[in-house]
C-alpha cells in the first residue's frame, strides 16, 4: 500500500478513458470518481475504493471509523441506503486490474434471490415466496441464502412462478441452489464444509435443493475463459468470492460479479414518446440512478413492452458498457423489471 503526501496527487485508471485523481489536502483525502463525489458524508468521512487500494482498507477505517462496516471488511463505496437495508450480502463488480488468483469462482445465476430461514423462502426485502408444502417440507432448518433458478434465460418464468400467490404445481421446475449460510461465523471455506454436510442428506434425494458448485481460479485469464464458456451456454455472468471472507450484509467487495456488461438499478421517472416505427409506443424510458443522476433508457425493449411500459415509479435493471465522466451509463440497454418489489421502494424526489 502507498501513502499521498501533504498536496500530492495520485492517478488510479477507472471505467471510463480518463482516470481518476485522487488528492489529499490537509489531511482530508478526496477521488474525483463518481462514487466519492455522490455521497452525502462529510468530505472528510467519504472514502471509495480507490482510495482503499492505494492507501489499504486498515488505513481508511482508521481514519474515517468504521461507518457501521464490520472492520476488516471491503466496502466498494460509501453504501447507498438500499444496499444498507439489505439482508443479505450484495456483490460489486469485478475489476480488470482485481487479481482473482486464489477466489472461488462460480456461475451468476439469472434467477430469483431468496434466504431460507428454516421454515419459509423470503425475498432480499423479507417478503415471502409460497412454496408448497412439498416443496420446503425437506429442507434443512438453517439460514440458507441463494437462488430460486428454473434454468438459463428463464428469469421470467422463474419470477413468474415464486411470485405466485397459489402454491402452483409449477414449482416442480424450480430448484433452490444455495451458495451461502448466513447466520454462520465462520470464514468462507468453512460455511462451505457446513454446508455440505448440511445439503447432502436432501440433495440425494431430490433434486430440489443443491450446493452451487465453486472452482477455485487459476487468474485472468482463466475468468475470461470460464465467462465465455457460461455465455456460449446461455448463462449471464460469473461471480467471485473472496477466500477467508466473512459473511457481511449490505455491498461488499469480498463478492464480485464478472460480466462483459455492467448491470445497475434504476427508477422509472418518466417517458418518452417512440418515433418512427414505434410512433404511438414507448420510445425511452427516463429514470433515475440511486444517485439521483438521469438519463434516457431507450433499447433492449419488446414491441409488446413498450406497448405497456414498466410503470412510474418501478425499477428496472438495465446494462451498461462504463459510466461517463459525469456518471451517466454508456450504452444503457434495458433487461428487465428489477427483482424486488416496487412496494417496498420510497420516492427519492
Amino acid at each position: 500500500m502507498a501513502e499521498i503526501g501533504e498536496g500530492e496527487s495520485v492517478e488510479v485508471k477507472g471505467s471510463g478513458a480518463k482516470p481518476y485523481v485522487l488528492r489529499n489536502s490537509g489531511g482530508v483525502y478526496s477521488c474525483s470518481c463518481p462514487a466519492w463525489r455522490n455521497q452525502s458524508s462529510p468530505i472528510e468521512k467519504r472514502t471509495c475504493k480507490h482510495l482503499k487500494r492505494i492507501r489499504g482498507d486498515a488505513a481508511e477505517l482508521a481514519r474515517i471509523g468504521s461507518a457501521g462496516n464490520r472492520v476488516g471488511t471491503r466496502v466498494s463505496s460509501q453504501p447507498s441506503k438500499r444496499d444498507q437495508e439489505a439482508n443479505v450480502l450484495l456483490a460489486s463488480n469485478w475489476e480488470p486490474h482485481i487479481d482473482p488468483t486464489g477466489w472461488w469462482m462460480s456461475e451468476k445465476l439469472d434467477g430469483v434471490r431468496a434466504l431460507w430461514d428454516g421454515k419459509r423462502f423470503l425475498s432480499r426485502q423479507g417478503n415471502e415466496f409460497l412454496a408448497p408444502d412439498w416443496f420446503v417440507q425437506s429442507l434443512p432448518e438453517t439460514r440458507l441464502d441463494g437462488e430460486l433458478w428454473i434454468g438459463r434465460g428463464q428469469f421470467q418464468e422463474t419470477v413468474s412462478v415464486v411470485r405466485s400467490r397459489s402454491r402452483s404445481e409449477e414449482w416442480r421446475w424450480v430448484q433452490f441452489l444455495v451458495f451461502d449460510a448466513p447466520l454462520h461465523d465462520g470464514v468462507w471455506e468453512t460455511r462451505m464444509k457446513f454446508l455440505k454436510q448440511t445439503l447432502p442428506k436432501v440433495g440425494k434425494t431430490q433434486k430440489i435443493v443443491a450446493l452451487l458448485s465453486q472452482t477455485k481460479c487459476k487468474g485472468t485469464e482463466h475468468v475470461w475463459a470460464e465467462l465465455s464458456r457460461v455465455e456460449n451456454e446461455g448463462g449471464e455472468g460469473l461471480m467471485l468470492r473472496q477466500p477467508g471472507s466473512k459473511y457481511e450484509l449490505g455491498r461488499s467487495e469480498t463478492l464480485l460479479k464478472v460480466k462483459r456488461f455492467l448491470d445497475a438499478e434504476a427508477r422509472v421517472v418518466g417517458y418518452q414518446p417512440g418515433k418512427g416505427k414505434h410512433a404511438g409506443k414507448l420510445g425511452a424510458l427516463l429514470v433515475e440512478l440511486e444517485d439521483g443522476t438521469k438519463f434516457s433508457l431507450g433499447t433492449g425493449f419488446t414491441d409488446k413492452q413498450r406497448e405497456a411500459p414498466p410503470a412510474l415509479g418501478s425499477f428496472v435493471t438495465f446494462h451498461y458498457q462504463e459510466l461517463s465522466k459525469a456518471g451517466v451509463p454508456r450504452f444503457p440497454s434495458f433487461l428487465r423489471i428489477a427483482d424486488f418489489p416496487v412496494a417496498k421502494k420510497k420516492s427519492r424526489r
